[in-house]
């Protein structure tokens, strides 16, 4: 019954992202960063505001981990706690493949042989924060190498958004509380960028 379950999940979860390329706010293409170093980007990144999905609309505690395979792929584990902070744990694993000399846009596989396009919009000098986005405009991640953002810079993230004219109303907050996800946490430190997050 689990696996029935996680399966239906991520056929869902694959079904929404296939439908994002049919969709388009506007037909001027969206902007990426220059260049992305991939090593340096993979790990764990701490979802701060997200577009929600079917499956993640109560989403707590939740992250994005990239793992860099010797084939060039990128085996994604998105991972979150549903309903609370001690949520039912649930994960999804989507690969990703680079598109492009700059590594900054991805097509991201989640049911065979669909792909969802994903373009790395923002990526700050320090490498600490980053916007992950589609090009219809309509979703958007906001992301950290920390769970706690300021409520400065988050906003400053949207305006960012709002002055290329992306739409950011369904755009929320995921709730961050590890005082009692320390385990979880602790693993997600070890592991880094050394493997995938879950096993595949």
């Amino acid at each position: 019954m689990r696996m029935r379950r996680a399966i239906i999940g991520l056929i869902i979860a694959g079904l929404v992202i296939i439908s994002m390329s049919n969709t388009c706010s506007t037909n001027q293409p969206m902007r990426t960063v220059d260049y992305v170093e991939l090593e340096t980007f993979m790990g764990t990144w701490f979802i701060i505001g997200y577009t929600p999905i079917l499956v993640d609309k109560k989403a707590h505690n939740g992250v994005e981990h990239y793992y860099l395979d010797g084939s060039g792929k990128i085996l994604t584990t998105y991972q979150f706690r549903e309903g609370s902070a001690s949520g039912k744990i649930k994960t999804y694993q989507p690969t990703g493949f680079v598109h492009g000399e700059n590594n900054a846009e991805w097509r991201m596989r989640f049911i065979w042989p669909f792909k969802a396009k994903y373009l790395i919009y923002y990526l700050s000098k320090n490498k600490k924060d980053t916007i992950i986005t589609h090009p219809n405009r309509k979703y958007a991640w906001i992301m950290s190498r920390k769970s706690y953002m300021t409520e400065e810079r988050y906003k400053s993230f949207i305006k960012m958004l709002e002055a290329d004219n992306f739409n950011t109303e369904a755009i929320r907050k995921m709730p961050q509380d590890w005082e009692n996800d320390q385990k979880r946490l602790s693993n997600i430190d070890k592991i880094g960028a050394t493997q995938p997050l879950e096993p595949r």
